[in-house]
């Protein structure tokens, strides 16, 4: 078969997946997390003008209060390098807040804004539409389990808890 048969090949005529590639978990959470990615950053994108960093770091700042963009960082998991172009995109839209820490000037404390607490609001119906896409297949008891489940594989392969 030659690379421009393959390419027009339609979904009834692509060659299968092999059964032992499909039964690694590991292929199949990579496979899913791709899929995954994509439809949560092309959701954001489109229906929020948003980018999941920003979600991370506005859920941050409303679940555990102010902190530096080191607190912030390990948080989240953002790199601090670029922790500062997510706040800098943040505090443009004036979703966060920054001020001098008063016990070290050196560094900022952030503040999520008022508006930021009401864009955060308005991702978190995004993202449950774009979950509800995701996880369509399950029904809602299929997906707490489901959701038990790789919460309790991520603790457990998780360096802190």
């Amino acid at each position: 078969m030659t690379r421009d048969e393959a390419v027009d090949l339609t979904a009834d005529d692509a060659p299968r997946t092999p059964d032992r590639l499909r039964r690694r978990a590991s292929r199949l959470l990579s496979q899913l997390t791709t899929r995954s990615d994509r439809l949560i950053t092309e959701g954001l994108a489109a229906r929020a003008d948003a980018r999941k960093w920003h979600y991370a770091v506005l859920a941050s700042l409303q679940d555990f209060g102010p902190g530096s963009q080191a607190e912030l960082s390990g948080r989240t998991g953002i790199y601090r390098s670029d922790m500062v172009g997510v706040l800098n995109e943040l505090a443009e839209r004036e979703l966060v807040t920054r001020a001098p820490d008063p016990d070290d000037r050196r560094r900022n404390i952030i503040t999520l804004s008022p508006r930021g607490s009401r864009h955060l609001r308005r991702l978190d119906q995004v993202l449950d539409d774009l979950h509800d896409e995701l996880l369509a297949p399950l029904d809602p008891a299929e997906r707490d389990q489901f959701l038990r489940l790789l919460t309790r594989l991520l603790d457990h392969h998780s360096p802190t808890r």
